[in-house]
C-alpha cells in the first residue's frame, strides 16, 4: 500500500466490539496510524477518553501530529507490555470501558524497507518494532545457535523446512555477515522444492524471527493479564490476531479467566467471580473488504467481555 493512506483491518466490526460508550474510557493498544482509534473517537464524546499506545517511534510522531491538540486523546510511547504500569500511572484499574489490539506488523512497517519486515524489498536486516532499542533480526540471528533457530523457525513460523532453512542461515553466517532481508529472502528461498506454488517462500521465516526479536508472544500475555486488571465490569476487550500463534494464547486466556466449574459446588456466597465472557463467534473479513484490502485476509476479531459468574 505505498503511497496510500493505512486501511485498518475490521473497521465496523471492531467499532461494534468495543460497544462504545460516549462519555468511556479506552485504550488503543496498537495506534500504528490511527485507523481504528479514529473510528472509535468519532463515538467518544468530549468526556471521553482514548489512550493510545504504540512502541513505534513513528506512529507516535504521527498520533502527535494528529491529535495533539485534542484533549480527549493520550498519546503514550510504549510496548502494550508495559500496560499495567500505564494503568497504574493513569488510575485506569478496574474503570476502563474497553481495550483494543491489533496485533503483528502494520502496512507501513511493511512498506518501508527500512524497517526490516519485507522479503519483497531490499533493507537493513533490523525488525524491530522500536527501532531505538534491543538486538536488530541480524544480530539476533549472528548470536543464536543452530538448535535455537531451528525451535523459532518451527515455532514461531510453523516452518515445515525449519531444519533446512536454519542450517542454510548458520552455514551462509560463516562465509559472511547476514544484513539485508534479500540476502536472507534468498538463502531460504533456496531451501524449497524448484516446484513449490503457494506463499512466498521467506513469509514464515520472516515472521518467525520477528516474533523472536521483538518477544511478541510473552508481551502479548503479559498485556491480555493486565487488560483483564484494567477492565471494569462490562468492559470489553477486543483482539485482531493475524495468525495461530497469537490467536490461540488470545482464546486460551478468554477461556481460562472463567471460574472452574467445580466452584458451582460450593455455597452460594463463594460462587461469584469476575470472568471474560466471549461475545459472539470468531470474525473473519468479508469477501469485499480482502478484495479492497488483501492485508485483511489471515485477520481475526475475538471479542470479550468482564462478566460476574
Amino acid at each position: 500500500m505505498n503511497g496510500q493512506a493505512h486501511v485498518p483491518v475490521l473497521p465496523e466490526e471492531s467499532l461494534q466490539a468495543l460497544n462504545i460508550k460516549p462519555d468511556g474510557i479506552y485504550i488503543d493498544c496498537t495506534f500504528g496510524r490511527g485507523g481504528h482509534s479514529q473510528i472509535f473517537l468519532n463515538k467518544i464524546s468530549e468526556q471521553g477518553r482514548l489512550f493510545v499506545l504504540d512502541q513505534d517511534l513513528t506512529a507516535i510522531q504521527t498520533a502527535t501530529e494528529k491529535y495533539r491538540h485534542d484533549a480527549r486523546v493520550e498519546i503514550i510511547h510504549s510496548s502494550f507490555e508495559h500496560l499495567l504500569q500505564i494503568g497504574e500511572t493513569y488510575d485506569l484499574l478496574n474503570k476502563t470501558d474497553g481495550i483494543f489490539f491489533d496485533l503483528g506488523v502494520s502496512s507501513p512497517q511493511l512498506d518501508d524497507a527500512q524497517r526490516g519486515f519485507s522479503f519483497s524489498h531490499d533493507g537493513p536486516l533490523d525488525m524491530r518494532m522500536n527501532n531505538t532499542v534491543g538486538q536488530t533480526a541480524s544480530e539476533w540471528l549472528a548470536s543464536c545457535s543452530l538448535q535455537q533457530l531451528t525451535a523459532v523457525l518451527r515455532e514461531f513460523g510453523e516452518e515445515r523446512h525449519a531444519k533446512k532453512i536454519a542450517t542454510s542461515i548458520m552455514q551462509a553466517q560463516q562465509q559472511t555477515s547476514l544484513n539485508s532481508t534479500l540476502q536472507l529472502a534468498t538463502i531460504i528461498k533456496q531451501c524449497y522444492p524448484r516446484h513449490y506454488q503457494g506463499i512466498h517462500p521467506a513469509t514464515r521465516s520472516f515472521q518467525a524471527l520477528r516474533i523472536a526479536v521483538n518477544g511478541e508472544l510473552e508481551a502479548l500475555t503479559i498485556a491480555l493479564s493486565a487488560a483483564y486488571r484494567l477492565i471494569k465490569m462490562t468492559g470489553r476487550l477486543a483482539v485482531i490476531s493475524f495468525h495461530s500463534l497469537e490467536d490461540r494464547i488470545v482464546k486460551r486466556f478468554i477461556r481460562n479467566s472463567r471460574p472452574l466449574e467445580s466452584l458451582a459446588k460450593l455455597p452460594i456466597q463463594h460462587q461469584a467471580a469476575e470472568y471474560l465472557a466471549p461475545i459472539g463467534k470468531l470474525i473473519r473479513p468479508g469477501e469485499m473488504e480482502m478484495e479492497h484490502n488483501p492485508r485483511s485476509r489471515s485477520a481475526r476479531l475475538r471479542i470479550a467481555e468482564k462478566v460476574f459468574k
